[in-house]
Order: structure tokens, then sequence, then C-alpha cells
């Protein structure tokens, strides 16, 4: 089963990579890496997760040291939907109520 991102999960990763970085260049490829192969483990088990549907129909989500990924199956793949801090005000991003800077 092939995992994509959805264009707001991949501006997620990039961010992460990006805030990283600039305190250390060779973490940062280390953990999006990690981060990169932990969202393909998901398509091994794609009803894996806690299921959230308060957040949006069929969206799971997984952690990943103090990341979220939250996924949903779409057809015959996975998409990742977005990719967030565990402590972001999570309901309000998926409400629109936070502004994604």
């Amino acid at each position: 089963m092939p995992v994509t991102f959805a264009p707001a999960a991949a501006q997620d990763v990039e961010e992460i990579g990006d805030y990283i970085h600039a305190e250390n260049p060779t973490a940062a490829g280390r953990f999006i890496a990690a981060l990169r192969a932990r969202c393909d483990r998901i398509a091994d088990a794609p009803r894996s997760g806690a299921a959230r549907p308060s957040l949006w129909p069929g969206l799971r989500s997984i952690a990943f040291q103090r990341y979220v990924i939250f996924f949903a199956i779409a057809g015959d793949a996975v998409r990742i939907e977005r990719v967030l801090h565990g402590a972001r005000d999570i309901e309000a991003i998926f409400e629109g109520r936070e502004s994604d800077q």
C-alpha cells in the first residue's frame, strides 16, 4: 500500500526539518529520515493507531516521538494528512481556529 503526503503534511515535515536544522543540521536529517520511515510503516498496518473521528471522519493518528502523525486510508493508499507537535492545540488546528504560521 503506497503512502502519500497531503500538501499540509508535506509542509509540516519541511517546517519540522527547518526548525531542527537551525540548531543541529545532522540531527534534522536523521529525524526527518526516521519520521518518513515511520510514515512508510503505517502502510503495513493501516488500521493501526487511534481513530480520531471527532477531528475528521476516517482520520487516525499515531505518535512519533513528540509528534503526532495524522493519516487516513484513501482508496488503496495511506495519505498522511498532518504531522503536528503533540503540544499544539490539535483540535483548533483541525477546526481552523489556529493559524499555521
